[in-house]
């Protein structure tokens, strides 16, 4: 394999090489307990306050707090378990979140709660009447991510939130932001959401840590108890050199924001034309202008998506078939996406970062089309 072509971001990134030294410079130079009373650590614990400030202003968050967690899925399970609920209340969640929230909705249905799933549209977003038609003044909680993971279709948050006040004022809603943050504006303040999950390995930082956004006055308890850290809310040693390593990464993501942005926008629509151009009876899942720009999904007819995955890694291309985090979550997730049984099998998802070149697509495109060639003559009857 002679040159590596990663079009599998939305699972995670690479990190940049600065955060990955600065993460190094603190964990042998900086490694004091931000907790501890002398001056290195008191240093330590400044150096942790601003970082929470910088991401906090990234976000455009209005009051509130930002606490530092392990990763998105710890977020993601603190916002669902640890806010306050009535029992037997109603809990709407997305039909095509992540496994973090899927299983943690299960689980919460196991203990009492009504828990209802709002249907989604075949590009992977919210339907919105659908979703209106579910809240009542029973709903307690609301969590519907800002980008799918699976198709990079943008919910508009505002907008649920907006309805959510008025048809279930006493609901608390959030948003998994972990395929957002970095790739499209975020405004917390204009969004109005009471949660907000992030993750720093999405956007070039250290895996291992995230965040959860708690707007001021939001009812919401510790998921670990312990010794007090974040203010009480999330007990354990900061894993400060991480958390230093997030600020960075943040930073240098706000500095070339549009840059990428249209970096990234251009790869996809070059990708899509030269697929089109190459590839009989492709499905394009991903909504042409509802969608952030790193992720291309599509559905190729009559092949099996993992099998044309394993044939182009031998070219050194890396592509997904989905969440990586769950191998049970793409059969799931497909089977929502409306396709018919010719393409429903053959999805593949694409999702560049500010690492891709767009002049590695006609190799890409050379490489599906000779495999995709060979294996369609194999399909399932």
């Amino acid at each position: 394999m002679e040159k590596l072509i990663y079009l599998d971001n939305a699972a995670t990134t690479k990190c940049y090489e600065e955060v990955a030294e600065l993460v190094k410079k603190e964990s042998v130079e900086g490694y004091f307990n931000p907790s501890a009373l002398y001056k290195p650590s008191v240093d330590s614990a400044m150096k942790l306050k601003n970082a929470r400030s910088t991401i906090k202003s990234a976000l455009h968050a209005p009051d509130g707090e930002l606490y530092f967690m392990s990763g998105g899925s710890e977020a993601d399970n603190t916002a669902l378990f640890c806010t306050r609920k009535a029992k037997n209340s109603k809990i709407i969640v997305g039909l095509g979140e992540h496994d973090a929230i899927i299983n943690s909705a299960n689980e919460l249905k196991n203990q009492g709660y009504n828990v209802v799933f709002a249907p989604i549209n075949t590009d992977g977003s919210i339907n919105v009447e659908e979703f209106k038609n579910l809240l009542d003044e029973s709903v307690s909680l609301v969590s519907i991510m800002h980008v799918s993971n699976e198709t990079g279709a943008v919910n508009d948050i505002a907008r649920l939130v907006k309805l959510t006040r008025k048809l279930a004022p006493n609901a608390v809603f959030h948003s998994d932001g972990v395929q957002a943050f970095g790739k499209i504006k975020v405004n917390l303040r204009a969004l109005d959401v009471d949660l907000y999950t992030i993750s720093a390995h999405k956007i070039h930082g250290p895996k291992g840590i995230g965040a959860l956004y708690v707007k001021k006055g939001t009812p919401i308890k510790p998921l670990i108890f312990g010794g007090g850290q974040e203010k009480g809310f999330r007990a354990g040693t900061e894993n400060l050199p991480s958390i230093l390593g997030f600020e960075l990464a943040v930073k240098l993501n706000e500095e070339k924001f549009e840059q990428n942005y249209s970096k990234k926008l251009l790869f996809r629509e070059n990708l899509i034309q030269k697929l089109k151009e190459n590839i009989d009876d492709l499905v394009v899942i991903t909504p042409e202008n509802t969608s952030a720009p790193n992720i291309l999904t599509v559905a190729f007819k009559d092949i099996r998506g993992e099998v044309l995955l394993h044939a182009i890694e031998d070219d050194g291309i890396l592509v997904g078939i989905g969440s990586a985090c769950s191998s049970h979550h793409e059969s799931r997730f497909k089977s929502l996406l409306g396709l018919d049984d010719s393409h429903r099998d053959g999805i593949i998802r694409f999702s560049t970062s500010e690492f891709s070149d767009v002049n590695d697509i006609d190799f890409v495109v050379d490489s599906i089309k000779t495999h995709y060639e060979t294996l369609k003559n194999y399909k399932r009857v």
